[in-house]
């Protein structure tokens, strides 16, 4: 038998993770479908989600042009714009990792690098921090690409009438406001009061006709409050049109008892699809919602993270790069060596359970990166 030689594995590779890249290009359509189908009352927004369909397949079109010349272009740009943020939450992984610094890309260095993804063909962007909106320049580099989806993570509590009205302006702009429960879960986490805010703040985005959502990180103490039907409705009924669970990685010490129970994670994908059935929502789980597109989608083969500095790294849990956009373009650090080797790896893919598959096995990855 003939024994297959590194170039052909590549070859092989590359085709699996074209393959992949297909798959997601299809469930995105269908997200957008979807989310489409939740604002049928709101006709301006349903509009704007008809066009982002289309939007959406023409990005995919580019992205297969570029990869055509060996450019591996993810659907997908998480883009942690800042490690600032004005509250000091329990648990948060970006203070562990990315303490706050002097060397934040500029104003002038976020909008380059928006217009090369644009150019690229990445038209869905996760913006986060820190606390994304304590960055003003934000909302204008939004305003001049309405093609591109912005999912905000936010803790809500910069949201001033001012922006409320930006936002009703900028339907491309979806924030997703954090929550770690009812009052008390939030608020315990979050700071006093915080839970009471975000209420306010959701009230007055719906009576803008603002599309958003809420996102909450699953853990063993507030699984049953976050899950109960009655507290899915409340949000609804407050205006909440996407909810995203997420589950706990636990990076600091003194939380691993946050980690879901088995019988807990087992139970997430049917809560899921019984709230997709009772309620006008978008519901997505990661990880769990990734499996279905062939596991984890980070080191490119659905998205990548840069941090505030301009590191491209795997993903927000693995905060290791060798390419940095204050020295190099996007397209140059996509075709990055490391970020190769990561999506070489099938077991790097696979949810084992317990948070993100790369930061439980770190170590591996460390490994990865010395060897480039």
């Amino acid at each position: 038998m003939m024994k297959k030689t590194s170039s052909t594995l590549n070859a092989e590779d590359d085709k699996k993770n074209s393959e992949f890249r297909s798959v997601l290009n299809e469930a995105l359509k269908v997200f957008f479908t979807d989310a489409l189908k939740t604002t049928l009352r709101n006709p301006i927004q349903a509009f704007h989600f008809f066009r982002t369909i289309r939007w959406q397949m023409k990005a995919a079109r580019v992205r297969s042009r570029w990869e055509k010349q060996g450019v591996p272009v993810p659907p997908i740009l998480i883009f942690s714009i800042t490690n600032k943020c004005n509250l000091d939450c329990k648990g948060c992984y970006q203070k562990e990792f990315h303490p706050s610094t002097e060397q934040e890309l500029s104003g002038a260095k976020l909008r380059e690098i928006t217009h090369e993804a644009h150019k690229l063909g990445i038209y869905f962007f996760v913006i986060a921090g820190g606390e994304p909106l304590i960055r003003p320049e934000m909302l204008e580099i939004t305003q001049e690409y309405p093609e591109i989806i912005f999912l905000v993570f936010t803790n809500g509590t910069l949201i001033d009438d001012a922006m409320v009205k930006q936002l009703k302006k900028q339907k491309n702009v979806v924030p997703l406001i954090s929550l770690e429960g009812d009052a008390e879960d939030t608020n315990e986490r979050r700071g006093e009061g915080t839970y009471q805010h975000v209420l306010k703040i959701m009230g007055q985005l719906r009576k803008n006709s603002t599309f958003f959502g809420t996102s909450i990180i699953l853990t063993r103490p507030n699984f049953a409050t976050v899950t109960a039907p009655q507290f899915i409705q409340d949000l609804a009924e407050v205006g909440c049109k996407f909810f995203l669970f997420l589950d706990y990685t636990p990076t600091q010490e003194g939380t691993e008892d946050w980690v879901l129970l088995d019988d807990q994670r087992m139970q997430v994908m049917s809560l899921i699809k019984s709230f997709r059935e009772q309620f006008s929502a978008l519901f997505i789980g990661v990880p769990w919602d990734e499996m279905d597109v062939g596991g984890c989608l980070s080191a490119g083969r659905g998205f990548v993270h840069v941090n505030a500095e301009g590191d491209v790294e795997p993903c927000p849990f693995a905060p290791i790069s060798d390419k940095n956009l204050k020295d190099v373009s996007l397209k140059e650090a996509l075709q990055s060596e490391f970020l190769q080797r990561i999506r070489e790896i099938p077991e790097l893919s696979k949810y084992t359970g317990g948070g993100c598959a790369l930061w439980k096995n770190r170590e591996r990855v460390r490994s990865l990166f010395q060897q480039r």
